[in-house]
């Protein structure tokens, strides 16, 4: 091997609860994504609905939420948006529905503030005038302090889907409008390389989805603006990221993204290409598994989401049977002997360091979803789960081995493979570099130089020849 590698492991596909792992399959048999793409739309769907409603108590005061944080690295065109689409087909509709079963109580809201408005303009241009008199305002005052306690409450349309949006933006939505949602994008490089991130708030920002997916509560204080509480909510986050904009961001973090925990909260998933092989296949004239899914999502989104008083989400405690409990710090106690200096997991301890909490976190889900016991996680709905979340930590030692070479090695190293599945498929030592340039993936590769760059480190290590005819 050029560099040290670690292969990938087939997917669990056995592991989703059964009617998950049939809408996945049904959807691969059409669209032909790789599957692990395809699984994590199904994961971040179930994320998403279920996180208002649900939380998981792992030990006594050791307690958090259910949401995800999901990661797939592909070449755009692996088609993540259509998977999106097909297993967020009730969360969206929901959304459609919310907005307009709330309409005519957001034009009372409306009609309303330009009344408050109205008044409380009046009464702070009375005041101003009495200043400048020299008169005493003081009944104008008092009255506009009673205005205040009046104002209209907007009232809380649910949003669950967020794409283009910063972490500022998002936490006052999750404060202010709804607690519970989702940045759902099949070009994460728009989310991780927007104004929001830029150098002079990326520690503050990623600090502010770390919160999140605590399930913690933010305090924001303006001095030009309104202040503001976001408390109990919850956040889902389902990216798709070419390698090159990702090696970018990570650069451009400065090490942040990785230092601050970010990254470790996150199931990572970097699965093989399937462009190439994907022959085309009429869709099925019945999508009975999928169907299925979107509607038991649908019941779960029908409940009425519990919010208290103070805007904050209280979500029913779900707990481990006590075989499940057993499982789970089997499962935990296995990782953290991997974390010493000479363990597996040393490299990825602080992605290992959680993924007990995530493998919780999916049980819950499962459990969840199936309508099992209604406040329990069973042994085997945990056992399914761990399996899972072995797999992502395995692809986090991939990401992470392959990630922290130098760019020009990373670049060999794609290079390398490409060549090799390319001679071996077409029985051939030979390649033009017009064949390398037009099909070669990850796509940046084609830049000349880049290319350039690859060849003279797979030379230098004498794993190719270049001649010309």
């Amino acid at each position: 091997p050029l560099f040290a590698k670690i292969e990938a492991q087939p997917y669990p596909l056995d592991a989703l609860p059964e009617l998950v792992r049939s809408a996945v399959e049904e959807v691969l048999g059409f669209v032909k994504a790789p599957i692990p793409l395809v699984a994590c739309s199904a994961l971040a769907s179930l994320s998403l609905a279920i996180q208002a409603y649900t939380d998981i108590e792992r030990a006594n005061k050791l307690s958090g939420p259910t949401g995800l944080f999901l990661l797939t690295i592909a070449d755009s065109g692996e088609r993540k948006s259509t998977c999106d689409a097909f297993f967020m087909k009730a969360i969206q509709d929901y959304d459609a529905s919310q907005i307009k079963k709330m309409q005519p109580e957001l034009r009372d809201y409306v009609a309303k503030m330009t009344v408050w408005s109205a008044k409380h303009d009046g009464m702070k241009s009375k005041i101003k005038e009495m200043a400048k008199k020299g008169g005493d305002s003081q009944v104008q005052e008092e009255a506009l302090r009673d205005l205040e306690d009046e104002k209209p409450e907007k009232p809380r349309i649910p949003k669950l889907f967020y794409a283009d949006t910063t972490p500022e933006a998002l936490k006052w939505s999750l404060g202010k409008d709804w607690p519970s949602g989702g940045i759902i994008s099949s070009e994460a490089g728009l989310v991780l390389g927007s104004h929001g991130m830029n150098q002079e708030s990326i520690m503050r920002n990623l600090a502010t989805l770390n919160l999140l997916w605590d399930g913690a509560t933010i305090a924001t204080d303006r001095r030009t603006s309104e202040s503001f509480v976001v408390r109990g909510a919850r956040l889902t986050i389902a990216l798709q990221i070419q390698e090159a904009p990702l090696r970018n961001f990570v650069d451009h973090s400065d090490g942040l993204a990785r230092g601050t925990g970010f990254f470790s909260r996150f199931l990572v998933a970097w699965p093989e290409s399937t462009q190439g092989n994907r022959r085309f296949t009429e869709a099925p004239d019945t999508w009975l598994a999928l169907d299925t899914f979107n509607q038991r999502i649908s019941e779960i989104l029908s409940k009425q989401a519990p919010i208290g008083e103070d805007g904050a989400l209280k979500p029913q405690m779900f707990i481990f049977a006590p075989e499940a409990k057993a499982a789970w710090i089997s499962f935990h106690d296995t990782i953290e002997t991997e974390l010493r200096s000479d363990g597996d997991l040393f490299n990825v301890r602080d992605v290992a360091s959680k993924i007990a909490d995530n493998a919780a976190r999916i049980a819950t889900l499962f459990q969840v979803f199936e309508q099992r016991d209604s406040e329990r996680v069973e042994f085997e709905t945990f056992e399914s789960a761990s399996r899972i979340a072995a797999w992502h930590l395995h692809e986090a030692q991939r990401f992470y081995g392959e990630l922290v070479l130098p760019k020009e090695q990373a670049n060999a190293l794609r290079l390398d493979k490409w060549l090799l599945d390319y001679c071996r498929r077409e029985k051939t030592t030979v390649v033009s570099r017009r064949e390398v340039q037009r099909n070669i993936t990850p796509t940046h590769l084609r830049q000349g130089s880049l290319l350039t760059e690859a060849l003279t480190e797979l030379i230098e290590a004498d794993r190719v020849r270049i001649f010309q005819e």
